[in-house]
């Protein structure tokens, strides 16, 4: 596993060399001027107040959520399982354009704050919900035995075997808020995202952006070094699924009434409102004259770019995770950090450096739709990367020792024991990478080959525009498309919710 997670490193890797390599030929006195100022100052606080906002409200939303659902006794827990995974199916630009589209007043911090969060609260709600599907619950049981309260129990006994997911999903948040661009746009809410595809679509100011990405790199590296910190050295894996017995349920009792009224609000917010403005947008663009074939075209390149991003970046995180999990160490940490730096970085930057790379190194693939998946692999490597690791940290190690003492291979071992172990997590990295995929704008502009369009390159063209009917059919595809995906990620949670 070990030479081809260090392919898959170096790949992820390439836009942290260009922005360096950048800088470097820029010279000190230029990278002085260029950040030693009052802009990058204002910039650094947008984006750092955003972040640990968002972060936190995501972690609050997505483990109470959680938790309630998988362990309390909450009316309707299938039906609220689904809407609270299903504000993935909506772009968080798409989200955006809902919120702006109708109250334009929407933008700012606070704004911003709200609609992100309302985007992204799910990448804690999915880890955190499956983890509390893995748990046994006799280590809950326990420690209501004891004396122990609810709230007691969770934050000492269940919180805990939390961690991994719970900072793994967080860590998600924060790097997709680093390279969030659309949403962070139309809410005209500058953050280094946004001033970088400024620098360059104004001026094509390449050492100014490029000296902003250098500082968003840094602010990846702490998320990551923060992550590593606190997630501990701890192993979580167990064998077999405990007692074959159902789950205690907390009882709600006078609190089920405030709970449902929560869960419905924050269902509306993050439902409703798009999705309402997406239909009457398209009720009012009736008379809009936009391209039938257009559309289908477009959806069909989205289709096929999504599904094939979905295998490479999934097949490219099983090394990477497997390594991480199975021989913990300075390089394989390495190796498995490395792969989040793209994520962190706008996508504008990450297709100028395969732009670059490929016009000196590999011309052949340069405007190919080759270039354009291994960009796609970069920016969303950590999704696939993140849910292989959380199934592989749950999968025993002392079931590969099993089957190779009865005399199957590693690779015999990797397929026949340790694949349908985490076909859930390979499963749901792939989902959320075709979602992503589905919904990427900057990157596909710049390398799609020439006459490629998909709908979000559609969608982005109308809107920017304010021409919001005509950008409504490309969403509303872009919505149901996604749609699938999004069951996917609920499937699991459904069958254990059942009942």
């Amino acid at each position: 596993m070990l030479i081809p997670a260090v392919l898959v490193a170096l790949l992820a890797v390439i836009p942290l060399g260009f922005v360096f390599d950048a800088a470097l030929s820029s010279g000190w006195a230029e990278a002085r001027r260029l950040l030693i100022r009052p802009r990058t100052g204002e910039l650094l606080w947008n984006t750092t107040r955003l972040t640990a906002g968002c972060v936190v409200l995501c972690a609050i939303l997505g483990t109470g959520a959680a938790w309630l659902v998988e362990r309390s006794t909450v009316p309707g827990r299938r039906i609220w399982n689904v809407l609270m995974v299903a504000p993935l199916a909506i772009p968080a630009f798409v989200n955006s354009y809902g919120w702006v589209s109708l109250i334009p007043s929407a933008s700012g911090y606070t704004g911003a704050l709200i609609i992100v969060t309302l985007s992204y609260f799910p990448f804690v709600y999915l880890p955190v919900a499956a983890s509390l599907r893995g748990l046994d619950p006799a280590l809950e049981e326990t420690a209501y035995a004891l004396g122990h309260g609810t709230w007691r129990t969770f934050r000492r006994v269940v919180l805990p075997q939390l961690r991994p997911a719970l900072l793994g999903g967080c860590l998600l948040v924060a790097l997709h808020l680093l390279a969030e661009f659309g949403a962070l746009q139309m809410l005209r809410f500058p953050t280094f995202t946004t001033a970088i595809y400024d620098q360059y679509q104004s001026s094509y100011n390449g050492p100014a952006a490029n000296m902003l990405a250098g500082v968003l790199i840094l602010c990846c590296l702490l998320l990551l070094l923060a992550e590593l910190k606190l997630r501990g050295r701890g192993r979580y894996a167990r064998i077999g699924a405990g007692s074959a017995r159902l789950v205690t349920r907390v009882k709600l009792r006078l609190l089920t009434v405030p709970i449902l009224v929560a869960f419905s609000l924050l269902a509306l917010l993050a439902l409703a409102v798009p999705l309402g403005s997406l239909g009457y947008w398209l009720v009012q663009g009736r008379s809009i004259d936009f391209s039938a074939p257009d559309l289908l075209s477009a959806a069909a390149t989205s289709i096929g770019l999504g599904a094939a991003a979905a295998v490479v970046t999934v097949v490219l995180a099983i090394p990477v995770a497997w390594l991480c999990v199975r021989h913990r160490g300075r390089l394989s940490t390495v190796l498995e950090r490395s792969t989040y730096f793209g994520n962190a970085l706008p996508g504008i930057v990450v297709a100028l450096a395969l732009v670059t790379v490929g016009i000196r190194l590999v011309p052949a693939i340069y405007q190919t739709t080759t270039l354009l998946i291994a960009a796609y692999a970069i920016l969303f490597l950590p999704r696939a990367v993140v849910n292989v690791r959380a199934a592989l940290a749950q999968a025993p190690p002392v079931l590969d020792d099993v089957s190779h003492s009865l005399g199957l291979s590693r690779f015999g071992t990797l397929r026949r024991v340790t694949l349908p172990l985490i076909a859930p997590g390979l499963g749901a990295g792939a989902a959320l990478v075709f979602i992503a995929v589905m919904t990427e704008l900057t990157a596909t502009l710049l390398l799609s080959p020439i006459g490629t369009q998909t709908l979000a390159t559609h969608f982005w063209s109308n809107s920017d525009s304010i021409a919001y009917a005509t950008a409504a059919p490309y969403a509303a595809v872009m919505v149901l498309i996604s749609a699938p995906a999004t069951y996917l990620l609920t499937r699991q949670a459904r069958r254990a919710t059942r009942g």
